[in-house]
């Protein structure tokens, strides 16, 4: 093997692995904080590629500068569908084990309205438009310049999330709820608001994982269900709840993805759900566990 080619998976794996964790940490959030099992995931990151994709080819607005509207909008769309919908399945519900079942089985309407409402709006058509694809040599292998700034903007985005659930206040405020519930009431914690924003910012990362995706791949209304998976593969693998792992798990599958390009581009999805039924067998728990960090 060339140290050309060598050079071209690990670069090709980490760009997706960065891809993969935006993906990722927003629904891992979701689950693992607001103890909602969003299947509509996939669909807020088709939102955000249609938004971004909008903004350029109509107004002619910088895909990342998109991001600054996009993002606003979905978190605040996503904080409203909390409060209307799951907030009320929660307090409704005998148990946590009820409440994530029945919200898994709401978030599948909600992928339906989104989903076929996008479909009216948009058609089937797949769409695509150009933006930093200007190639860049790096270490004698070929990229397209928007690949390389999505790994840069994947990396900012990881650590602002890691600093924000570290040191910030409602950061604390949602590991707290995330591990025990209850008790985080009884400190005081408004626990309906932390509940509701951490929904809305996993569906603000969906979106941010939507803007990426736009430029560097087409675009279609039905285009969410296979990114959601990707993101469920890469939370089970990392372990739930638990933001490392899944950093780790985009790690992993990003790997997966960049070899397989370089072996048979189809065998992608085979290979995805093989490591992901393999993880299932071997460690359900995911690489790190399933405890929040």
């Amino acid at each position: 093997m060339s140290s050309i080619l060598v050079v071209e998976i690990v670069i090709t794996g980490l760009i997706m692995a960065g891809l993969y964790s935006v993906l990722a940490v927003g629904l891992n959030l979701q689950i693992g904080i607001s103890r909602v099992v969003n299947m509509s995931h996939g669909e807020y990151i088709m939102l955000g590629a249609f938004g971004a994709y909008l903004l350029y080819t109509r107004l002619e607005i910088n895909p990342f500068v998109s991001i600054l509207t996009v993002a606003p909008i979905l978190f605040v769309s996503g904080y409203l569908i909390y409060i209307t919908l799951f907030q009320h399945l929660r307090k409704r519900s005998k148990s946590i084990e009820m409440s994530e079942m029945n919200s898994l089985l709401v978030s599948f309407g909600v992928l339906y309205i989104i989903n076929n409402t996008a479909l009216l709006a948009w058609g089937a058509d797949v769409r695509a438009y150009s933006y930093l694809a200007e190639p860049v040599n790096l270490f004698g292998s070929i990229f397209a310049a928007n690949r390389l700034v999505i790994l840069l903007v994947a990396t900012v985005v990881g650590l602002a999330l890691f600093l924000f659930l570290g040191r910030a206040r409602w950061g604390k405020a949602g590991r707290a709820v995330a591990q025990d519930l209850t008790s985080a009431q009884l400190i005081g914690i408004n626990t309906d608001r932390i509940l509701a924003l951490y929904f809305g910012l996993g569906v603000l990362l969906a979106g941010v994982a939507g803007v990426l995706i736009s430029m560097i791949h087409t675009i279609t209304p039905l285009m969410g269900m296979p990114y959601a998976i990707i993101a469920i593969v890469v939370v089970v693998i990392g372990g739930l709840g638990n933001i490392l792992g899944s950093l780790i798990g985009a790690l992993i599958l990003g790997f997966i993805a960049s070899i397989t390009m370089f072996i048979d581009i189809a065998l992608q999805l085979s290979v995805f759900y093989a490591v992901f039924m393999l993880i299932l067998l071997v460690r359900p728990q995911g690489v790190l566990g399933k405890t929040y960090r």
